[in-house]
């Protein structure tokens, strides 16, 4: 019963980490534009993520449209948005599990299963946070190279989401790491038996 504080603690982890990993998902900021050079003022700026391309103007008005095909995208993205999808529902379907077997709820009477569903919940969540940030810092990755890179013209800068979703995957890593160092299975049994021999040489069972 120890051990409720903390997959309380994990609990509420994971649902920061969930909504760190759906905003990164779904807001278009993983790429903007660059302002380099010694004029800072432009008409528009570009802004991309994972399933849109937004044009910003001056006068603050913004245009969004979403990519025309698949194919036409970065690998990079290509795979961030089945990685990030996946990890979404991985962490969803963790969460539940976290839920029936935690120490604070009764949907599991069987105390002896519960620290072993909550450590399978700990390893989704672990597996979750790993989604995350493989993409992320791929897509960052490629930003950084291209940035540096002087035949590129169309420079980006990392945009927001990108960190969201470093913040999400470590937040999902340690909700994960904690269950599974504190929701192990128990070792031992109290309800093991003895034997002794008395002095009329019957053997009698004494629980210990």
């Amino acid at each position: 019963m120890g051990n409720a504080g903390v997959q309380m603690a994990c609990v509420a982890l994971g649902v920061l980490g969930l909504i760190g990993v759906i905003v990164s998902c779904t807001v278009p900021r993983w790429k903007v534009s660059s302002f380099i050079g010694s004029n800072i003022v432009t008409a528009q700026s570009t802004q991309d993520g994972l399933w849109m391309s937004c044009v910003v103007q001056s006068t603050g008005q913004q245009q969004c449209k979403s990519y025309d095909s698949v194919l036409i995208l970065a690998s990079d993205l290509q795979a961030a948005r089945a990685m990030v999808i996946i990890s979404i529902m991985l962490c969803c379907l963790s969460l539940l599990v976290l839920f029936c077997g935690a120490e604070f709820t009764t949907c599991i009477q069987n105390e002896d299963a519960k620290p072993k569903i909550s450590l399978v919940a700990g390893v989704g969540l672990m597996l979750a946070g790993l989604l995350v940030i493989i993409p992320v810092s791929w897509s960052a990755n490629i930003v950084v190279q291209n940035f540096n890179n002087p035949t590129v013209v169309d420079k980006k800068e990392l945009g927001e989401c990108i960190y969201v979703g470093w913040g999400a995957g470590v937040l999902l890593l340690l909700a994960g790491g904690l269950l599974c160092c504190f929701s192990r299975p128990k070792q031992g049994s109290s309800g093991g038996t003895a034997r002794f021999t008395n002095s009329t040489g019957v053997t009698n069972k004494a629980f210990v």
